[in-house]
């Protein structure tokens, strides 16, 4: 069977952590946070599925290397993309088509590459862009609730980490 699913890209604050939780120190640095129910298990599955895996995410290199360690989550991604790095923020696409390059994917997998994310015009917007499917999970209230655009519509919508599974599973099935 040809998977239809090559690569699974993943936020991090309020998709696998729990951004209200954030721990800093007097400059600033994130000392801790606490990851969601079931986002290690998710990304663990979706490893020993043999999915490609990135970490996409807005944020401090330093600060994300340091709670991937703590959570044993370093180990399981292919790919870190942080904005500080790359030097641009969600939607821009650059931040996916350097995912996808870090993967060893060209441009042309993207519609085989499943954008996980929080943030409709940022996550979503941002993935579909480039051809991605674009899952939103729905856990946090600190974010918009409806798209202010139409490619802000999310392809499906999770509450909880390991419901992506159920989502993928579909996704597999469409590609048989």
């Amino acid at each position: 069977m040809l998977r239809r699913v090559r690569a699974v890209l993943l936020d991090f604050g309020d998709t696998l952590s729990d951004q209200a939780t954030e721990r800093r120190d007097e400059t600033g640095f994130l000392e801790g946070v606490d990851l969601i129910a079931g986002a290690k298990e998710l990304v663990e599955r979706l490893r020993e599925r043999g999915y490609a895996l990135a970490l996409v995410a807005d944020g401090e290199v330093r600060d994300a290397r340091n709670v991937l360690r703590q959570h044993g989550l370093d180990e399981l991604f292919d790919a870190v993309v942080l904005s500080e790095a790359v030097g641009t923020h969600k939607p821009d696409p650059e931040m996916f088509r350097r995912a996808l390059a870090e993967l060893g994917l060209g441009e042309e997998e993207a519609p085989r590459t499943v954008m996980v994310g929080n943030r409709l015009e940022r996550d979503v917007r941002g993935a579909h862009e480039l051809g991605m499917t674009a899952v939103w999970i729905d856990w946090s209230p600190r974010y918009d609730k409806q798209p202010r655009e139409p490619a802000a519509v999310p392809d499906a919508r999770i509450e909880h980490p390991l419901e992506l599974l159920t989502v993928l599973d579909r996704l597999e099935g469409e590609g048989a």
